[in-house]
């Protein structure tokens, strides 16, 4: 547990087989780490909002005072803060309606795309990629003639590329899902493998879980019980949309307490909190278990939240994601800005194309991305009804310096910008301090070899109570020249998930006790608890950590997915006292796109929001 994952690891342990001595390249040692330090989708450690990204911003949050900024003497048409999906957008759209403009980028991380970023992993000879942020283009409602054109224009059809994806590939080889049951929570370790429908019953009994545990568990998976007898569909609904998912299971359905702690983490993977402060109706809409007998009529109603409600109004948009999730997203968008940084014509062979990072900031460009570079401030020049131009201030490598457009668009964190432009009118401050997005870890591991899997017959492991609330393979995506591991033996990367939530708390107050603990917590806390409760879970099929694990990337995201309504602590409000519309409220030359502002996290209201602020600015 206490090893480091080190070159010598590896030649020195005997039992590593040639999958294991092929994985070898993942690690960053001489040229490889000269490789990883230049290319930041093959960094590993701490990325996500990782160290140096975010130091200053909180310093500026603090009050902390600064020197005064040099002027850079560089002058743009649009100045884009944040190289998101929608900071990419906005600059995508303002070039099509001006396309001799001059457009500078500018982002605080090391890296561009935003929550769209791409864990990148060369093992045994192949590149393997996995998602660090955004993982699909799905949304709960169909794109807008906006958004599905951006894709479309970009090179993705995704209908037509569908196909890319394997999802039935672990299953062919009797691969399905499992349970790991922990000591801490349940008394002894218990793997159980072979869960699916209609099973529970039968599945549960090498369960380290007492009979009537069991019994209720079985019963709410399985079961056909209507536990509102007597009241129609309209009334259920309305009951179920005014409490938790976790008092609905026990004080409808009358499950033990002692059962809870099984379905608490549930809903992380959605809402970023437990079942405690997501509404049961909520719940329904996602396919969440104990609402079968009820026999609820289809379709949402106005107090459902966005992701569920749209889900059960209209069944969703298309699915489809990448080897690295949305972060092919972001580097056709790029490709689209900036040619000459990202080779190549297609979707296809952008996920394989390396970028060239010394390109996307050059002299005389017409569109330049600038990285590593923390916004401070953001001010119209003169009185915002009739300013010609504004003025950014950043700090890059210790220095400060402004730099001036004539227009500007905020694309980063709805919650930083009061801080940018403190001018702003009390209300709309107000509106931006209360758009609270949830924390969340995306952890990528590289394994020499995925054997325990395939013999313990799991591509993904559910563990309540655990530090990772879930993990699994990484999907099986052909796409292009890239090809995804098909034997055992080669190496495969795995992700972790994991959601610090303060359960009994109202969702915005678990997001913020969440997020300090997210920043408080360093790599080696991360490296130990995926270590012990990978070995822990998988050593019935002989998975060793200081063998089998070859990298670890942990993708820290404190402000994760945009906040969206939660009917359960917020009132139902009309579209003009809503807080993302007046958060949103373009400032002079100012105008804020970013997903906080659509109260949506999808790409599609990303890509929208840049849209409308585009337009404002245009108008």
């Amino acid at each position: 547990m206490d090893r480091a994952i080190t070159r010598r690891d590896f030649l020195h342990d005997s039992a590593l087989g040639a999958a294991g001595l092929a994985a070898l390249s993942a690690l960053p040692t001489g040229a490889a780490a000269s490789q990883a330090d230049d290319y930041p989708p093959m960094r590993t450690g701490m990325r996500g909002s990782h160290p140096g990204s975010f130091e200053n911003a909180h310093a500026l949050r603090d009050g902390q005072s600064f020197p005064p900024p040099l002027d850079s003497g560089e002058r743009y048409d649009l100045i884009v803060v944040g190289g998101g999906i929608s900071g990419l957008s906005a600059a995508y759209f303002f070039r099509q309606a001006k396309p001799d403009a001059r457009i500078l980028i500018l982002d605080n991380h090391d890296d561009f795309g935003g929550h769209a970023k791409r864990n990148e992993f060369h093992l045994g000879g192949r590149l393997n990629l996995l998602n660090g942020g955004t993982l699909g283009i799905d949304s709960p409602r169909p794109y807008s003639r906006v958004a599905d054109g951006l894709i479309r224009k970009i090179g993705i059809d995704p209908d037509g590329m569908k196909s890319i994806e394997k999802e039935d590939f672990y299953g062919s080889r009797g691969m399905g899902r499992g349970l790991f049951f922990d000591r801490e929570n349940f008394g002894t370790d218990a793997f159980v493998g072979g869960v699916g429908d209609g099973n529970w019953a039968a599945v549960l009994k090498a369960a380290p879980i007492a009979p009537a545990i069991r019994a209720d568990i079985a019963r709410i998976e399985d079961g056909e019980t209507d536990y509102m007898p007597g009241l129609s569909s309209a009334e259920k609904k309305e009951r179920l949309s005014r409490m938790s998912y976790a008092d609905y299971l026990t004080k409808i359905a009358k499950i033990d307490p002692a059962t809870l702690p099984f379905y608490q983490p549930r809903s992380h993977g959605w809402w970023g909190v437990g079942i405690d402060a997501v509404t049961a109706l909520d719940c329904w809409a996602m396919k969440f278990s104990g609402f079968q007998g009820l026999k609820l009529d289809p379709g949402g109603i106005p107090r459902m939240g966005y992701t569920p409600r749209g889900y059960a109004d209209t069944g969703g948009s298309y699915t489809l994601h990448f080897p690295d999730g949305n972060a092919t997203i972001a580097r056709l968008l790029v490709r689209a800005l900036i040619p000459e940084a990202m080779p190549g014509h297609s979707a296809p062979d952008c996920v394989t194309a390396r970028a060239d990072y010394a390109r996307l900031d050059r002299p005389g460009q017409q569109v330049r991305i600038r990285l590593s570079s923390v916004v401070l401030k953001a001010r119209n020049l003169g009185d915002p009804a009739s300013a010609k131009e504004v003025e950014i201030t950043y700090i890059s490598a210790g220095k400060l310096k402004t730099v001036r457009a004539g227009q500007c668009v905020l694309a980063g964190y709805n919650m930083m910008i009061p801080y940018l432009v403190p001018e702003l009118p009390e209300p709309q401050k107000a509106a931006l301090h209360g758009l609270v997005k949830c924390p969340l870890v995306y952890t990528s591991v590289a394994l020499a070899n995925w054997h325990a899997f395939d013999r313990l017959k799991v591509s993904n492991v559910w563990s309540p109570g655990c530090y990772f609330s879930s993990f699994g393979l990484n999907d099986t995506v052909d796409v292009g020249d890239y090809k995804s591991p098909r034997s055992p033996d080669e190496p495969i990367l795995i992700r972790l998930e994991r959601v610090p939530c303060s359960p009994g708390l109202p969702e915005y107050e678990q997001n913020k006790v969440g997020r300090m603990e997210l920043l408080e917590t360093p790599f080696s806390t991360f490296e130990r608890n995926l270590r012990d409760q990978l070995g822990r879970a998988l050593s019935g099929g002989g998975f060793d950590p200081a063998r089998d694990i070859a990298a670890i990337t942990v993708n820290r995201w404190p402000h994760g997915y945009a906040p969206e309504y939660n009917p359960l602590w917020e009132e139902e409000l009309p579209p003009e006292k809503q807080p993302q519309i007046i958060a949103r409220q373009r400032f002079g030359r100012i105008a804020i796109a970013n997903s906080d502002s659509g109260a949506a996290a999808y790409t599609d209201s990303a890509i929208d929001q840049a849209h409308r602020a585009i337009g404002e600015l245009l108008a």
